[in-house]
């Protein structure tokens, strides 16, 4: 008599080991082997699988861990109910909000372990609804997503405007824009890029810290200018003087003053704001206007130039500084400390 041995079906479901992930799909499941009927058996009461989110499960006892949660989140974001299932890979969905923040790196956002909501960036055609702690948010063209910490996350720029939707905290809202520019993630007018496109400007907690958010990037613009002088070698400027006329009226702050070039460099921040300052490239006509007229020359340098090109913007002040032989001399200004 044979006899016929059959394998059981649960030496084919893989570990979060053996998986290399503690987090599958349905699709995947399937993709080595597991009917929906395994799949449903192990997940179970006391079984050793949880299903976290639709055709999402975690393989082990226990709750997920953050990095497991983000990875359900974007499981869940990636599939497309017309195409049968989760899908296996590319780049369709990816971190955004806080929890993206916080992958960043960000000290003024909860840790991924605090938050109870996880925003994930899908576009605009994927036919699905918010589930568990899962909000969608869809948008007709993804940005290029940022590996971070191996996960697909959006730019932080994008990331703080779907962060500052919800006026739940001020004041965290304000630490969060102000901390991606001091920590140098980006400047403040890509910031304030991305809350326009959002429409974002205008809500009272956002409008509360724009302030702030200025004083941010114009600290970090000072900053760049320093290492600019200091890194390329410029001779070494007046730092931060009032320009006045003796006996006249005062003619505006500058960062730096070359006195005997009559060169002066600016480092404005609302230059970089151009359309949400309507004032700003005024205010820089009437100052270099001014200054021209009386021999000085006048540099205007915003901090996202000294971020991405410091040694053309350095270039720039020399060739101000080496041409100041070929001018007519200036007209004497009094310098005050500011």
């Amino acid at each position: 008599m044979t006899t016929n041995h059959r394998t059981p079906h649960t030496s084919q479901a893989p570990d979060a080991s053996s998986a290399g992930s503690g987090v599958l799909s349905a699709r995947q499941l399937r993709e080595r082997g597991l009917s929906a009927a395994l799949i449903a058996e192990r997940c179970a009461p006391g079984g050793p699988w949880q299903r976290l989110l639709p055709d999402v499960y975690l393989l082990h006892p226990g709750p997920p861990s953050s990095r497991e949660r983000v990875q359900a989140a974007l499981l869940y974001a990636g599939r497309d109910p017309g195409r049968h299932g989760p899908q296996g890979g590319g780049r369709e969905a990816m971190v955004t909000g806080r929890a993206a923040l916080a992958l960043h790196g960000f000290t003024s956002v909860p840790p991924l372990a605090g938050q109870r909501r996880i925003d994930v960036l899908v576009p605009q055609q994927r036919r699905l609804r918010d589930a568990g702690e899962v909000a969608l948010h869809r948008v007709r063209t993804l940005p290029r997503a940022q590996e971070v910490c191996g996960l697909p996350c959006v730019p932080v720029p994008r990331a703080l405007a779907d962060a500052v939707t919800a006026p739940d905290d001020p004041g965290m809202i304000r630490r969060m824009l102000t901390e991606a520019v001091l920590a140098g993630y980006c400047d403040g007018a890509s910031v304030l890029r991305e809350l326009a496109e959002a429409d974002l400007l205008d809500l009272p907690h956002v409008a509360a810290a724009l302030p702030a958010l200025h004083v941010a990037d114009r600290t970090t613009g000072e900053d760049r200018l320093y290492a600019m002088v200091r890194c390329h070698q410029l001779p070494d400027p007046l730092w931060n003087v009032e320009l006045v006329l003796p006996g006249g009226p005062p003619l505006g702050g500058v960062d730096a003053y070359w006195p005997d070039e009559a060169v002066a460099v600016v480092v404005d921040a609302r230059a970089s704001w151009a359309g949400h300052d309507e004032d700003a490239w005024g205010r820089h006509a009437r100052q270099r206007e001014r200054l021209e007229a009386l021999g000085i020359t006048l540099v205007h340098l915003t901090p996202a130039k000294l971020a991405d090109a410091l040694e053309q913007q350095a270039a720039i002040v020399r060739t101000a500084l080496m041409a100041s032989t070929d001018r007519t001399p200036a007209a004497y200004v009094g310098v005050i400390p500011r």
